[in-house]
């Protein structure tokens, strides 16, 4: 189980998952098409594969669907992305980079909830500084699809959680 939460501390999105591995890049997670994503007052299942890169430097973790998809790729900027036991554990940060398989291409998603939620939560002001630089930075190593956010690092991910899968 992946747990998210707000710098508050309130719960934030829990999403079941395997554990899949590691490489050069950090930790890897994966769920199973069907597999449960929830926070409060919402809930769904998966409607497709994804795999989680969470990276030893804990400021975000990279989430890249399999098919179907609206996003390919899906960065939570975070803080504080660890492991408690076996499961990893962050705080959801509000920023997000994304590659959509449509038009829209790569951006940097909900600055409206990042503006509102820094003043609401007081994020310290070198973290906002540091999170702003990193969303950036990781908005255009998506688009020049920089290992690990090109498609062949994920697809041997996706490929190993499809081993995984009970037939």
């Amino acid at each position: 189980m992946f747990r998210w939460r707000k710098w508050d501390g309130s719960p934030h999105w829990e999403h079941d998952c395997v554990y899949l591995g590691s490489d050069r890049w950090g930790e890897w997670v994966g769920q199973q098409s069907g597999a449960r994503s929830a926070r409060p007052g919402r809930e769904f299942a998966a409607e497709g594969p994804n795999v989680t890169l969470i990276p030893p430097t804990g400021d975000y973790a990279v989430t890249v669907n399999g098919d179907p998809q609206s996003y390919r790729v899906y960065i939570d900027l975070a803080w504080d992305v660890r492991w408690e036991g076996a499961d990893p554990t962050g705080i959801d940060m509000d920023l997000d980079v994304v590659r959509a398989v449509d038009e829209r291409g790569v951006f940097i998603d909900d600055r409206d909830e990042w503006d509102e939620h820094r003043v609401a939560y007081g994020y310290p002001p070198d973290i906002v500084a540091w999170l702003e630089k990193l969303a950036l930075d990781l908005e255009r190593r998506v688009a020049a699809s920089v290992p690990p956010f090109d498609d062949a690092t994920a697809d041997a991910w996706l490929a190993r959680l499809t081993e995984l899968a009970p037939e």
